[in-house]
């Protein structure tokens, strides 16, 4: 006894494996390529151990997994919640999103059209007026049309190109869904830089502002000094501007901070005039561990390097789909109704209408579209390969520029703690002489003045020390996904 139902499923076994034979017979590689690794990221390799101005000494663990919220390793609750506000109501990550969701959208609508039957019905009835055959008494007709119908016809992908022009949109789509989480990271990042930057700002204002008013009390006693014969001229003037430049460092730095502020209310998805206050430079803590990823694994986590690998791979699948439209396609139709010129021949079995057909088409001539079009989706894979190329090194220069920046950062905040742990000392000394009668007032007034100035100097650095961590901890990306997001995401 024969089985009738098989004989569709090999066929139809038949048909896909000669697509997918088709897909991997056309276009170019869809790995990308492959990249020269350097053994360490800069020039000198760095050491493992950063010198930390208080504290535990920062450690750099290499072929450690990255930190998915690495915000949190600066040990501030409040630093945290500004970043989870951001990332729920940045307006430039919310279209992000919805642009995501669109695209996923587009790929469903294109494998829907492509890869399955279509199956229509219509339902029709016009009243129509025509010629009769000459030598009839009767010059025209009037008759009415009934017709209902439903339609199906279904286009096998013999050569695989729908097949590859579905992969490559899920691949851009792909590439998509990581740029997203590059868009994530930057929201994150730029929130805990501005905070940095604006705690810095905060502490230089105050540092400055007392170095300010050093300065001016100085001033006035040299004033004072110089009107009652004690004190030269040029001592009282070389004052008096000591006191203006100091007070003109103030305002550029307020202005600065108030453009910050603004800016982080922004990311936050507020108005500028509800921006949060600065943060508190001791609320954050100096991380006392970083990961480095090696070379090799860094191309696994940093969502830009997926984003550009997922690009080559849709290249890949574009021109392939190019190449595969030059071959033969085959389109199945069939249709069943009922139709007549009257409702009673259109509900009789003489009403019923059916057609049922099979037609291949083998593009022979297209004026060179076809070709040129090939040859356009082989170039956009080329620049796609190179584009690969240097966002791989890119990343690998950003990694590189960070570690050397951590090392020498250090060295310079080193230097400016030393620095102003000494003009402390002094200013104690010289205050201590004062409140005995050995130093004059206007010698403190200088020591303070050297001290505070020190202290901006010292601020800035440490500034540039957390900023630099949050860099490196930004640029090792995430843990390597087990499958794309796209796919997660369906």
């Amino acid at each position: 006894m024969r089985k009738t139902g098989q004989r569709p499923i090999h066929v139809l076994t038949a048909v896909t494996a000669s697509m997918l034979s088709a897909c991997v017979a056309f276009g170019p590689p869809r790995t990308p390529p492959s990249m020269a690794l350097p053994s360490h990221y800069s020039i000198a390799p760095p050491s493992e151990q950063v010198p930390s101005d208080h504290g535990p000494t920062q450690q750099l663990t290499l072929g450690a997994a990255p930190v998915p919220e690495w915000w949190r390793a600066f040990g501030s609750a409040h630093l945290e919640a500004l970043v989870s506000e951001a990332l729920d109501k940045n307006q430039s990550f919310a279209a992000a999103q919805a642009n995501l969701r669109a695209a996923h959208e587009q790929l469903r609508e294109q494998v829907g059209d492509s890869l399955y039957p279509h199956l229509d019905a219509g339902l029709a009835q016009s009243r129509q007026r025509a010629l009769s055959i000459p030598g009839l008494p009767q010059q025209t007709f009037l008759y009415d049309v009934f017709a209902a119908e439903v339609q199906g016809s279904w286009t096998l992908d013999l050569f695989g190109a729908s097949m590859l022009a579905d992969r490559a949109l899920l691949g851009q789509v792909q590439a998509q869904a990581y740029e997203l989480e590059v868009e994530r990271r930057a929201v994150a990042f730029n929130v805990v830089l501005g905070a940095i930057d604006a705690a810095s700002l905060r502490a230089q204002i105050d540092a400055l502002a007392a170095y300010a008013d050093a300065e001016e009390h100085r001033a006035r006693q040299l004033r004072e000094r110089y009107e009652l014969g004690s004190a030269a001229r040029l001592d009282m003037l070389s004052a008096e501007d000591e006191a203006a430049e100091a007070q003109r460092l103030l305002p550029p730095l307020r202005r600065q901070l108030l453009a910050l502020q603004h800016a982080e209310a922004v990311l936050l998805g507020r108005t500028p005039d509800t921006a949060p206050a600065p943060l508190s430079l001791e609320e954050l803590r100096l991380p006392d561990r970083l990961p480095v990823a090696v070379p090799s694994e860094l191309l696994h986590q940093r969502p830009d390097i997926l984003a550009a690998e997922a690009a080559v791979r849709a290249g890949a699948d574009a021109a392939g789909a190019a190449s595969a439209a030059l071959y033969p396609s085959l389109t199945l139709s069939a249709a069943y109704g009922r139709g007549g010129f009257d409702w009673s021949t259109f509900s009789s079995p003489a009403g019923a209408i059916w057609s049922a057909g099979a037609s291949l088409t083998q593009p022979l001539f297209h004026g060179g579209a076809l070709r040129a079009r090939q040859r356009q989706y082989q170039a956009a894979y080329e620049a796609a390969v190179a584009q690969y190329r240097q966002t791989v090194l890119a990343a690998f220069q950003s990694v590189a520029d960070t570690l050397v920046s951590l090392d020498e950062d250090a060295k310079e905040l080193e230097q400016t703690q030393r620095s102003a742990e000494a003009l402390k000392e002094v200013q104690q000394e010289i205050e201590g002489r004062y409140a005995q009668g050995a130093a004059p007032l206007y010698a403190v007034l200088g020591a303070r003045s050297q001290y505070q100035n020190a202290y901006v100097t010292h601020v800035a650095a440490r500034a540039a020390r957390l900023a630099d961590s949050a860099a490196l901890l930004d640029a090792m990306g995430n843990p390597a996904p087990t499958s794309p997001p796209s796919a997660r995401s369906w």
